[in-house]
């Protein structure tokens, strides 16, 4: 049995207000507790380390894995959040023990601040602070790191436990505001991120044991591009919406931590087979080829907001892809043509040269079942290529969606990230508004 998926997560604004309210209830509970004041800086200092610590928590579920709180956010907003709020909490948290030793005058907040940094009751909040450090910084470096994706994530999740761990020691036994219902604020947002953590690393290998898949084929379809076709191996609900992607486990246990996302190229039509468009890129990709036909394969999805969902009712729609980013823009094609969508689509699909042109004569036999025009453009075509030359630039975005309500329409745009930047702006430039222009961008780290 298939079925499209359906919409999950809070409204954004809800979100947010959620968000920013999590971090003043600490605030708001030290308040009620009417305490004397230890001046200033002092309580500035113990205020922005209490809503440091709730944002903290927070972020387990702010880690792209959770459709149900962010699934309408998507993971690109969502990732971009989680980071920046990284930084922020490392900023209120360095800043937490310079104004504690503030009080006593800036000529003494030296020996003050060496005073509480060696101070036994602290030893778990200084601790808490040292490994934030390595774990921002390690996140913001995570490319020059000597070690594969797959550890530095299991690291990162399980870390920033123990440094929410620390930090809820240290608020509960240093901070002057302990009291029962503020130490039941803390225990109920560590056990939620506990949970959130348990989730990812055991509770849904579990659930995708119940649920396994198999390899049904792979095949090459361009210059170091593969298609990769699953089907389940035993009968579920298997959902889709077009232009969403999965985390999969290939010919391994889930519980082996080597998932990895990738959009799906098939339609709801094409359920319960799913059909993944990945490119080599030097890690397991490469050995892609070597997979046995039948092996046990783990899925997780589907998951994104790179779908039509919420643009039902455009004049038109117009797709810009880069290279292998043409993966979740076939899905979306291919239940255009599925339901007999008679509205004009275009399609602008980018590559370095001829060889990674996928599925081009599917592409090209689009026009006699959609009301569709297919360009591509090559930055290294052969001397027999008579189509577009060069890069996705301004101009051939004018010249390809040349349509008088243009910006009506909505616009699809995957690929790599600086060709996703640079059609971006240039489409606001042509006058498309932001709300027109759906993009997802896969960064975890």
């Amino acid at each position: 049995m298939s079925r499209t998926s359906k919409a999950l997560g809070l409204p954004p604004l809800l979100l947010v207000a959620g968000y920013f309210l999590l971090a003043l209830a600490p605030v708001g509970l030290a308040a009620m507790q009417a305490r004397p004041s230890r001046g200033l800086s002092a309580d500035f200092s113990s205020g922005i380390a209490m809503s440091a610590l709730a944002l903290l928590l927070a972020q387990f579920l702010t880690s792209g894995r959770f459709e149900r709180t962010t699934g309408r956010v998507g993971i690109d907003l969502t990732m971009r959040a989680h980071q920046l709020a990284a930084r922020l909490i490392l900023l209120l948290l360095l800043a937490h023990p310079v104004l504690a030793s503030a009080g006593g005058g800036t000529r003494a907040m030296p020996s003050t601040l060496a005073t509480l940094v060696v101070n036994p009751s602290m030893l778990t909040g200084v601790a808490s602070w040292i490994l934030l450090l390595a774990l921002t910084a390690s996140a913001i470096w995570r490319d020059r790191l000597p070690f594969r994706y797959e550890a530095w994530r299991v690291l990162h999740g399980f870390g920033a436990w123990v440094i929410a761990a620390l930090g809820v020691h240290h608020a509960v036994n240093v901070g002057q505001h302990n009291d029962r219902v503020m130490l039941t604020f803390w225990l109920v947002l560590l056990a939620t991120a506990t949970l959130a953590l348990a989730t990812v690393y055991v509770f849904t290998p579990l659930l995708q044991l119940r649920r396994p898949w198999r390899i049904a084929s792979i095949q090459t379809v361009g210059d170091r591009l593969w298609e990769l076709a699953l089907e389940p191996a035993a009968a579920f609900p298997v959902r889709l919406e077009a232009g969403q992607f999965f985390w999969l486990t290939l010919a391994r246990s889930p519980f082996r931590i080597t998932e990895h996302p990738f959009s799906a190229a098939s339609c709801p039509a094409d359920l319960p087979r799913l059909t993944f468009l990945i490119k080599e890129s030097g890690d397991f990709t490469g050995r892609l080829g070597l997979l046995p036909i039948n092996a046990r394969a783990y899925v997780d999805g589907p998951r994104g907001i790179f779908t039509l969902r919420g643009h039902e009712e455009a004049k038109g729609y117009a797709f810009v892809a880069g290279g292998v980013g043409v993966a979740p823009i076939l899905g979306i094609l291919r239940h255009l043509r599925a339901v007999r969508d008679r509205r004009p689509v275009r399609l602008l699909f980018g590559n370095r040269h001829v060889g990674q042109i996928v599925y081009r004569a599917e592409l090209d036999a689009l026009p006699r079942e959609l009301d569709c025009a297919v360009q591509y453009v090559l930055s290294e075509p052969p001397s027999e290529w008579h189509g577009n030359r060069g890069v996705i630039d301004r101009s051939l975005l004018e010249s390809v969606f040349q349509a008088p309500d243009r910006a009506e329409w909505v616009y699809f745009v995957c690929g790599p990230a600086p060709m996703m930047d640079l059609v971006e702006r240039e489409l606001m430039h042509m006058g498309v508004p932001a709300r027109n222009i759906v993009t997802e961008r896969f960064r975890y780290h």
